[in-house]
């Protein structure tokens, strides 16, 4: 039996893995593991979320972490020794990047390696990680962060809309481990306090420090939900919403949904997904707040709705999800320029639909938590120019720093870099033309 310390690293381990070499989403296998380990002894909060760390600071740094490891081995190791090349990243993780302590990662790394079934390799493993300890950080120093981390093809599409300078501050970004934000019901300098945060200019509180959520006061009250400061911006775009008929296309895992709600709306929920709408269900029955769900293609959905009878229509579109790499890094491993591409024509679709359901002066907004300009300024611009909608430029209803020349929000992940950054966000709102 593993003793805790070789239990969490065993698990980022596997995590790891099951990213890189089988595909699978951080967040959903994480999940899953958990699940799996709740069975068997569950492990406490503060483990889990050092599982967590040790995954996610490797998955964002592993272009500079196979670097370096590239360095101090002759050659690499064979395709069925995936599991040793694992525990090498994660040691390598936690020395250069978590600063743990060298003898921590390395003696707990080769430990590993002894208990598997390839304990010939355990002397390699002492052998590089004691290099990688003694002159990693020096290395990595030197290292081109963006360039290593961040695959080609969105660099050239950052660059090409931003221009260079923007577009390795927007990569940086990405690598950094990101705060807790919250959005709280009412009175949030009082819930700043009690959660230890700062309200940010748009209303978000924000805490530094790492925390198990629902340990967190007003959790179990349902005071809040945790929400990134960009997330938390596309419904406040509407304004007013009281007594007023709006969807949440897209919606889980239910913050936006929340937000139209307690600004006064009726709102019904769709979503394409069973298991996240379940997740949004539990989440909305926390926070007590009433709303309609339906599971469902959301242009399926449209067409059995057909009339125009919404005054407001929020559609978090799905996209490559390139402006959260900070909290969903396994992105990087799993987008293809021809995933973006099938997103497009999905992107454009949801749109023309939602657009055919608002009244004559209703409003949508459109998202996605991308700054890829093929999925936010280009599929609103195609619009326009095809006489099916019409921009309604943002003025004050967020920081005038987040308001692009077109008046739609564009927020770049390395806005407030001084106060914990946030994700790459676009919205633009809508209404109704032709």
């Amino acid at each position: 039996m593993k003793t805790p310390e070789l239990q969490t690293r065993h698990m980022a381990v596997e995590l790891l893995s099951a990213v890189v070499r089988k595909g699978k989403g951080l967040e959903e296998e994480f999940a899953r593991m958990m699940d799996e380990q709740d069975k068997i002894s569950p492990l406490d909060g503060r483990d889990r979320m050092f599982v967590r760390l040790l995954a996610t600071t490797t998955l964002r740094r592993l272009g500079q972490i196979d670097a370096l490891l590239k360095r101090f081995l002759a050659k690499p190791l064979p395709d069925k020794a995936a599991y040793v090349t694992d525990v090498l990243r994660i040691a390598a993780a936690q020395t250069v990047f978590l600063d743990t302590p060298p003898h921590a990662a390395v003696s707990t790394a080769v430990s590993l390696v002894k208990d598997s079934l390839f304990k010939g390799f355990a002397g390699l493993t002492n052998a590089v990680l004691h290099k990688v300890a003694r002159d990693g950080a020096k290395i990595a120093a030197g290292q081109d962060a963006a360039k290593l981390n961040i695959p080609d093809w969105l660099l050239r599409q950052w660059r090409a809309e931003y221009g260079a300078d923007a577009a390795e501050k927007i990569a940086l970004a990405g690598l950094e481990e990101a705060p807790l934000d919250f959005t709280v019901k009412d009175d949030a300098e009082q819930w700043a306090e009690k959660l230890e945060s700062i309200v940010m200019p748009t209303g978000t509180l924000r805490r530094e420090k790492s925390a198990s959520v629902p340990s967190l006061p007003g959790f179990e009250d349902g005071a809040w939900w945790v929400q990134d400061l960009s997330a938390a911006l596309p419904a406040a775009l509407f304004g007013d919403l009281r007594g007023k008929k709006a969807a949440d296309v897209c919606a889980a895992p239910g913050g936006k949904t929340a937000q139209m709600v307690l600004r006064g709306a009726d709102v019904t929920a769709v979503d394409i997904s069973a298991n996240r709408v379940k997740r949004l269900k539990e989440n909305l029955g926390r926070l007590k707040l009433p709303v309609k769900v339906i599971v469902s293609d959301a242009r399926v959905w449209a067409e059995k709705e057909q009339k125009a009878s919404y005054d407001a229509i929020l559609l978090d579109a799905p996209c490559s999800a390139t402006g959260t790499l900070r909290r969903h890094p396994d992105v990087v491993c799993h987008r293809t320029p021809a995933d973006v591409e099938r997103l497009n024509k999905t992107q454009r679709e949801l749109l023309e639909k939602m657009l055919t359901l608002l009244k004559p002066d209703g409003v949508l907004v459109y998202c996605v938590c991308s700054v890829l300009p093929s999925e936010g300024r280009a599929i609103i611009d195609d619009a326009v120019k095809a006489g099916i909608a019409e921009r309604l430029p943002l003025a004050n209803e967020v920081p005038a720093e987040l308001i692009s020349q077109a008046g739609d929000l564009t927020v770049l992940p390395y806005f407030y870099g001084d106060r914990g950054g946030c994700d790459g966000f676009f919205a633009a709102r809508l209404k109704r033309k032709g």
